[in-house]
């Protein structure tokens, strides 16, 4: 099983962020803490201490907390689970919120890899983007963390921003690869609803979409471009394009990840927080003070027939196809693919008593790869994996 933690605080929201996330003072903080380390003892005591494999702990800025907090969750899982000796425990961090004393402290808790929200090289997209610290903070930052002795460290850079270029996302890209980090993760931005970037470019993303000229974002000529620049020049550095976002050097692939992409089971604590126990998928309490009120005194319930707990906002039972359809397109994220041994070893079926046609359909489009029982993405269908995996829905 794996561990997520959920820790909503932040210095301030970002423009582009739509992640349950807030400021928040001291003593909201210590209560929110408190009330965590209750939901935590509660899981520990009634699943008889489940053996975690990963730990992720996020938000949110979990680094904005005093590192005696992070210390002290940590202490308690400790306790409520059996974590396992080589588990990979990663805090998310957020440059101008380290320090030498958090980054020992982390180290001491047991915590074993940081993944640290650069996003870009360049003050003026960091500025339009709303983040709080500087390259320069990141650098400081990053610095510190090696000599802290931290040797698993993910960056995560953005591309497609508003004004950028390729020349412009190629220097952050080159800038980070020379600072040696394991991972990098690099993600398209995303206009979201509910995001002050989605008032200023709601117009521009759909012009984008439908292949128009726009004013302040990237072209989709422009986006796809900056992708291939990343596959060959991360493949030229000696990483490893293990997923669709996420590059790694040998051996250092986000195992906590990986676990989401192949469905592992995954328990979540804290606000929002979701899980996937057996066959049903929860989602706790989106309101802290209802969330903390309820960690205050744990009790079961149901939602629509389904167990559940006084913390859940949601409990949704997966139906089969819905459990094919999620084998399928988060399996086939990973360049390794899914094989037809795991979804007969899951489901009871061969895979092509379900997709068969899809599979054909898709492999003679030259979308996909089929040999010796694995079945992935083609690099054609790697540049258009929405299009893809969208073809395995079923209802």
């Amino acid at each position: 099983m794996e561990l997520y933690v959920h820790i909503p605080f932040c210095v301030r929201k970002c423009e582009y962020c739509d992640f349950l996330s807030a400021p928040a003072d001291e003593r909201l903080q210590n209560r929110y803490v408190g009330a965590l380390l209750h939901e935590i003892r509660y899981y520990g005591q009634t699943m008889g201490r489940p053996v975690l494999s990963t730990i992720y702990i996020g938000g949110g800025t979990p680094s904005l907390l005093a590192p005696e907090y992070i210390a002290l969750l940590l202490k308690q899982i400790q306790v409520s689970f059996e974590v396992e000796a080589d588990a990979e425990i990663t805090i998310e961090c957020n440059p101008g919120t380290l320090n030498e004393e958090k980054l020992l402290t982390y180290k001491e808790a047991g915590i074993n890899r940081l993944s640290i929200g650069l996003q870009s090289a360049f003050d003026d997209e960091l500025k339009i983007l709303g983040r709080i610290h500087t390259y320069r903070q990141f650098l400081e930052n990053y610095e510190c963390a090696r000599r802290c002795g931290f040797e698993n460290i993910n960056v995560d850079l953005m591309s497609a921003l508003p004004y950028q270029s390729t020349e412009k996302f190629v220097t952050s890209l080159k800038r980070v690869i020379a600072l040696k980090p394991e991972h990098i993760s690099a993600y398209s931005l995303i206009i979201e609803k509910g995001t002050p970037f989605y008032e200023k470019y709601k117009f521009e993303a759909v012009l984008r979409e439908a292949g128009k000229p726009t004013e302040h974002l990237p072209s989709e000529e422009t986006e796809y471009e900056i992708y291939k620049k990343t596959q060959e020049i991360l493949a030229e550095a000696g990483y490893e394009h293990y997923e669709v976002s996420n590059y790694a050097k040998q051996g250092k692939e986000a195992r906590h990840n990986i676990g989401y992409w192949k469905r592992v089971p995954y328990l979540g604590v804290g606000l929002g927080a979701a899980s996937l126990i057996g066959e049903v998928r929860y989602s706790n309490i989106r309101e802290i003070e209802a969330y903390i009120k309820a960690c205050g005194n744990i009790s079961a319930k149901e939602i629509d027939g389904v167990p559940a707990l006084n913390l859940h906002e949601s409990a949704d039972a997966i139906s089969r196809h819905a459990q094919m359809e999620e084998f399928m397109f988060l399996g086939l994220r990973m360049l390794k693919g899914v094989t037809r041994t795991e979804f007969k070893e899951t489901f009871g079926v061969e895979i092509e008593a379900v997709y068969g046609e899809v599979l054909n359909q898709l492999q003679e489009e030259d979308l996909i790869e089929k040999k010796a029982g694995v079945i992935k993405l083609s690099d054609h269908g790697m540049d258009i994996s929405n299009y893809v995996l969208a073809q395995f829905l079923l209802d």
